[in-house]
């Protein structure tokens, strides 16, 4: 026998489904709209935006939430980018995406920050008797390796007539390179903002040479393919917030730096000032004609025997705002 139902007890169960089913919309938004984002401590914008709160409270009327994971370097961060732990990072120095593409990473580009070749520079104690680029041949180098600091150093021997099999390379970290150059364990440095305006203000030294005419150095911000093909307008915001941010500092500089002297190890602001005038923070939109630099740093780490492939930088994703 089948029993009517009222049209009471249809409009309960009718609720009942809505109910059900707006939980199991909001929850499969929750747990897919959440932008992770990879930075390091001196991703200067990002952090700033960070610490500000300003991009959280721009995603958030598109109900996106942010999560934050810090990494101790490019490459690392750039590699959980690739296998899709994080969806987009905070700026790299421009050798980073080589080292990536030449490890079959899928990227795409979504901002850079305009060229800055007085943020990096390579610098010998004032005492020392190198006093120009060929006379570090035979000598020994602290080099990040993979950073743009590396790239400089590259191009700064082949200007002096040297072959980098001329020096011995200390591939150290920033701390360990700072460290090792203020005890003499090496004959010079290769090192970028804000560690070069440190050792500079610091310590007694001498600058052999910085980016000017050798590397631009540019700083590249990308995110995992699959997520800049799947939320263009996401990127937009970043983009957006990240230009915001770039003329921020350049117009509150004693502010950004009262913010980003504790978050860069409790540098003194005058440091961090002297370091952000090197800097240019001017965001722009990457486009493939601007990668000729990228191509030119590919070619001089596989002629170094530093990448194992040949790599064309232009082979990329590149969103467009």
């Amino acid at each position: 026998m089948v029993v009517p139902v009222s049209a009471i007890a249809r409009s309960r169960l009718l609720l009942c489904a809505l109910v059900v089913a707006s939980a199991l919309s909001a929850s499969y938004v929750d747990a897919n709209e959440t932008l992770r984002i990879g930075y390091q401590k001196s991703s200067t914008l990002i952090t700033l935006l960070k610490s500000q709160g300003t991009l959280e409270k721009a995603l958030a009327k598109e109900h996106i939430d942010v999560s934050w994971h810090e990494f101790p370097s490019g490459l690392p961060l750039l590699e959980s980018l690739n296998v899709g732990n994080v969806d987009i990072s905070a700026d790299v120095a421009d050798t980073v995406p080589v080292f990536a593409q030449a490890a079959q990473a899928k990227l795409t580009y979504f901002a850079q920050e305009a060229a800055s070749p007085a943020a990096q520079a390579i610098v010998v104690r004032k005492d020392s008797p190198i006093t120009h680029l060929a006379g570090l041949k035979g000598h020994t180098v602290a080099v990040t390796k993979a950073a743009g600091s590396h790239y400089l150093l590259i191009a700064a021997l082949t200007r002096a007539g040297l072959k980098f099999s001329d020096i011995t390379p200390a591939y150290l970290t920033p701390a360990d390179g700072r460290a090792a150059f203020e005890n003499g364990k090496v004959d010079a440095w290769v090192t970028w903002e804000p560690f070069l305006s440190g050792v500079q203000r610091q310590l007694p030294t001498r600058t052999l040479a910085d980016g000017e005419g050798l590397a631009s150095y540019k700083r590249y911000y990308l995110a995992s393919t699959p997520y800049a093909q799947a939320h263009p307008q996401v990127l937009k915001q970043v983009f957006a917030e990240l230009q915001k941010s770039g003329a921020w500092i350049k117009a509150h500089p004693q502010d950004a730096a009262k913010i980003l002297g504790p978050l860069w190890g409790g540098l003194d602001a005058a440091t961090v000032e002297a370091a952000n005038r090197h800097r240019s923070y001017e965001v722009q939109a990457v486009t493939v004609d601007q990668l000729g630099e990228q191509q030119q740093i590919a070619n001089a780490f596989l002629a170094a025997g530093l990448l194992p492939q040949k790599v064309d930088t232009r082979d990329v994703g590149i969103w467009k705002p």
